[in-house]
């Protein structure tokens, strides 16, 4: 009886070291330890696949994530998602301790805070969240800045899968454009790159003696964003290579000059003028080696601007192509077609005058897509202002241009 006994103690013993050492080493999920983390779950809505559901939340152009949600969800690489079925998100869940964010997960890297601080005030931003972090006492930080190498963590890899669904998200539209309503799969396995001209330290053209300072960066950066979106609303795959997280489709008539455009996976742009247009082609040309080994051949790199000339030349929108590209001058002389058409319909006694012409434009003879380079305005030109202030201006040309493209690839 006594030895019954004493086994029994010894058994139980073991299952309380047992449960100890359990709990040292992998925590307990409601205390927030990160070796046990709990993570965010939502539910996956109609049209909803690994890739846009992770571009939703910006986890997707982290490999480490996405291998995570794999893991997370128990799915293979192939695995689809379920409708209203619910989903771990590599995105971990800490209860903040309203002093800091580096002492509520245990770090003293203040950069890396301040990629959380910034990761979630930017959820809130796109109403992924409801609360701020403050108050709600419910912090969010990407898995990848806890258990990954983040050393190539922006490097921008291809999509998983094609737009697809009822709607896509493109968080650099902004919170009041970032939805985006798929009418069509027209553009399935089409790839547009869309460059805005200049950027970062460079504003590229200027009005200074405008009511208002003008700057081509920030004209060609709305329009490229409304193309974007025009394209992607028909199944496109649309890569932006200059990008502003902070700005978004905007309806003002004046758009504030700033430098703080950055280069697809958030790379700083270079001052130097050549660094800056190799760093651009060699975003576009690696993106296009991937897409064609994956069999995609229909892929386009459109380049927009806006001119500067003396401020008596009106110019209508013109196109440069590659001068022994046989596509690239197809395409140009398809966009001058679609605009002489627009301009018949809406302005009939005015007429277009943009032409077409090739042009030893960097971009245009080192980029491998076919390529064009759209000029919108004379940004010194008081009339010719109006087609890049006023935003259903804006909206117009990014219609006509998403049109010409349209056509093009469609054979119309």
């Amino acid at each position: 009886m006594c030895s019954q006994k004493f086994d029994a103690m010894k058994i139980l013993t073991k299952v309380l070291i047992f449960a100890f050492i359990f709990c040292s080493i992998y925590g307990m999920e409601a205390n927030g330890d990160p070796k046990s983390p709990k993570f965010v779950t939502v539910k996956a809505e109609k049209g909803d696949g690994v890739f846009s559901l992770l571009r939703k939340y910006e986890l997707a152009n982290n490999a480490c994530n996405r291998a995570q949600f794999y893991i997370l969800n128990n799915l293979n690489n192939n695995g689809n998602l379920v409708q209203d079925s619910e989903y771990k998100l590599p995105l971990i869940l800490y209860d903040y301790n309203g002093i800091s964010i580096r002492t509520t997960i245990g770090i003293d890297d203040w950069d890396k805070a301040l990629r959380i601080k910034e990761y979630n005030h930017k959820a809130l931003q796109m109403l992924l969240k409801s609360e701020n972090y403050i108050e709600s006492k419910q912090l969010w930080v990407p898995y990848n800045e806890i258990y990954c190498d983040n050393k190539n963590a922006n490097e921008y890899e291809l999509p998983s899968e094609p737009a697809s669904g009822n709607y896509v998200i493109e968080p650099l539209f902004g919170a009041n454009h970032s939805r985006v309503k798929v009418d069509g799969y027209d553009l399935k396995d089409k790839v547009y790159y869309l460059v805005s001209g200049h950027g970062g330290p460079d504003p590229g053209a200027r009005c200074t003696n405008c009511p208002n300072t003008l700057c081509e960066d920030e004209y060609a950066y709305d329009v490229v964003l409304r193309l974007a979106s025009n394209l992607m609303s028909q199944g496109a795959i649309v890569h932006i290579i200059i990008q502003d997280k902070n700005d978004g489709i905007r309806t003002s008539e004046y758009l504030p000059c700033d430098k703080d455009e950055t280069a697809m996976g958030d790379f700083k742009i270079p001052i130097n003028q050549i660094r800056r247009l190799e760093q651009r082609a060699k975003s576009i040309n690696e993106l296009y080696k991937k897409y064609k080994r994956r069999g995609i051949k229909d892929q386009y790199a459109i380049m927009v601007h806006v001119d500067s000339r003396s401020k008596e030349s009106r110019q209508d929108v013109f196109f440069y192509h590659y001068e022994h590209g046989k596509d690239s001058k197809k395409l140009a002389n398809k966009m001058q077609e679609t605009f002489r058409n627009k301009y018949d319909t809406h302005q009939k006694n005015r007429g277009y005058k943009g032409f077409v012409a090739s042009r030893n434009l960097y971009m245009v003879i080192n980029t491998l897509p076919t390529s064009l380079y759209v000029e919108l305005a004379n940004i010194k030109n008081a009339d010719d202002q109006k087609r890049i202030l006023l935003p259903s201006n804006r909206q117009a040309l990014a219609d006509w241009l998403a049109e010409g493209l349209y056509n093009f690839a469609l054979g119309k």
